[in-house]
């Protein structure tokens, strides 16, 4: 992570592509929850996400998930991304979020278009976001 104004920046690398989406909803959950190690996995969630261009699906990835926690309460710990034609296949587990056990430490409103890279290197893949907290 590295600071950006009032939003944060999250900057990701792996040595594949469905690694580089994997950990960047796992950067994801880390801005959300102070100790995103410590969910359960005690729900799937499968969803796909639909484009060609890596960095809009990096994007909408994330916005996915940010729409489920919102909406449902659902923080994933463990992801599996595959890069199909028509886009992505995504598998989390995870659990809903109890306030009891579980710290936030950031409420995100958006991912963001702002500062969104995804590029390939000889030896991996990077990518850089910001998300509006």
């Amino acid at each position: 992570m590295f600071d950006h104004t009032a939003d944060l920046g999250l900057r990701i690398t792996a040595d594949d592509l469905p690694g580089l989406f994997s950990e960047a909803a796992r950067g994801l959950s880390a801005v959300l929850l102070d100790a995103p190690d410590r969910l359960a996995v005690d729900r799937q969630l499968r969803f796909s996400v639909e484009g060609t261009a890596e960095d809009h699906l990096l994007l909408d990835l994330l916005s996915e998930l940010l729409f489920r926690f919102e909406t449902t309460g659902f923080v994933g710990r463990e992801f599996s991304v595959e890069r199909t034609s028509e886009g992505l296949r995504v598998q989390a587990a995870g659990e809903l979020v109890d306030p009891a056990r579980h710290r936030f430490a950031h409420e995100v409103k958006a991912v963001t278009y702002h500062g969104l890279r995804v590029d390939e290197h000889p030896h991996g893949w990077s990518a850089e976001l910001i998300v509006d907290i």
